[in-house]
């Protein structure tokens, strides 16, 4: 009885795996089409990325089926209970980069009609980083193989430092008039989604690592209090207090900014910035939308109520606060009140900062420094 069961075991487990291979197919594929048809400026390849991307739902629903069958029929336990909760985690990964790619292509058909050829190059690269990663996750999945699942998850970085060169370069360009500002949104969705594909690709390597050790890569973060800023452009409030978050130097922390609408910041915020030596933690604005593994924040501090709506997909988990504001950057007047209004905005800014990291933490903080006015 015992190995009539482990041949059963091994049967169901092996056609999961079969489906998810057949899944990570279908979605390199559409990775590698949509790519071709942004070198090519092939509409007719876009289309068909976007119209084939029923069969990656498709997939993934017959692998949650086979997956939860698989748990009420074998009731598995130890390392093939970890293998059916991880397969069930990777079948939404590689949903979700399938999503990415239709997303590509669809931003593929936005471009096509200004004819950008000098573009292909720069995001082809970014493409050749984030392709394989998905391609070596699946593998390690498969195989079981623990150093390329590691080796895997190492590449994110490289990916993430080429997505913000890209944007910075294509800020450039548009200032440049070599793209209309109607390109604008299509290039910067398209280098975001190939970012978003490493890190879903990051990912399964994670849950790759748990199921072959039972070590939640994960859970090696979690020492780690994650806080983002959110206002109206992240070009003023959210990264002031990005900045005292920052500046306070703590390794227990990560503190980052988003905006609804990101907007470059302005002259005079990017003085005050530097008069409170604060640092700017980056020179491009971010979207909310876009921001990296969004749900992996345990607060958010919002400068704005639009922002809450916004705020509806995070998991339950999160907290939200409401730190309302007025914007020092939209403040007119002479320059003396306009110092004012920044300063006023600071103060309050640096002090729930300082009372939010100190109630995480439980005790007091270093005395605050002295103002640079």
């Amino acid at each position: 009885m015992a190995n009539h069961y482990e041949e059963t075991l091994q049967r169901d487990m092996e056609r999961i795996r079969g489906k998810v291979l057949q899944m990570s197919g279908l979605v390199e594929q559409a990775l590698q089409d949509g790519l071709k048809a942004l070198q090519e400026n092939n509409r007719q390849l876009a289309y068909l990325v976007i119209l084939r991307d029923q069969s990656v739902d498709d997939l993934e629903r017959e692998v949650d089926r086979l997956c939860l069958e698989f748990l009420v029929r074998q009731q598995p336990a130890a390392g093939h209970l970890r293998f059916a909760y991880v397969t069930i985690k990777i079948n939404q990964e590689l949903e979700r980069i399938g999503d990415y790619a239709e997303s590509i292509a669809r931003q593929m058909l936005k471009l096509a009609p200004f004819q950008l050829d000098f573009l292909a190059p720069r995001l082809t690269e970014i493409a050749q980083l984030a392709i394989p990663m998905v391609h070596d996750a699946i593998r390690a999945f498969l195989d079981q193989n623990l150093d390329l699942a590691r080796k895997t998850l190492e590449a994110e970085a490289s990916v993430n430092a080429l997505r913000d060169r890209l944007i910075q370069e294509i800020n450039q360009w548009l200032s440049e008039k070599r793209i209309p500002l109607e390109a604008l949104h299509p290039l910067t969705t398209i280098v975001r989604r190939y970012e978003r594909v490493s890190d879903q690709s990051k990912n399964i390597c994670e849950e790759v690592i748990y199921m072959v050790t039972g070590e939640y890569a994960k859970h090696k973060t979690s020492d780690v209090f994650r806080v983002l800023f959110v206002d109206e452009d992240n070009a003023c409030l959210s990264r002031m207090a990005e900045g005292v978050g920052t500046a306070l130097k703590l390794d227990k922390f990560m503190f980052a900014s988003a905006g609804l609408h990101p907007q470059a910041i302005a002259e005079r915020t990017l003085r005050f910035l530097k008069e409170k030596k604060l640092p700017l933690v980056r020179q491009t604005p971010v979207s909310l939308a876009h921001v990296p593994n969004l749900e992996y924040y345990q607060v958010v501090v919002v400068f704005t109520k639009d922002a809450l709506p916004e705020l509806k997909r995070l998991p339950a988990k999160v907290v939200v606060f409401e730190w309302l504001l007025d914007n020092p950057a939209k403040v007119s007047g002479s320059e003396a009140e306009i110092q004012a209004a920044y300063e006023a905005a600071y103060r309050y800014v640096d002090v729930h900062v300082r009372d939010l990291v100190q109630a995480i933490l439980g005790h007091e903080l270093p005395p605050e420094p002295p103002s640079q006015s």
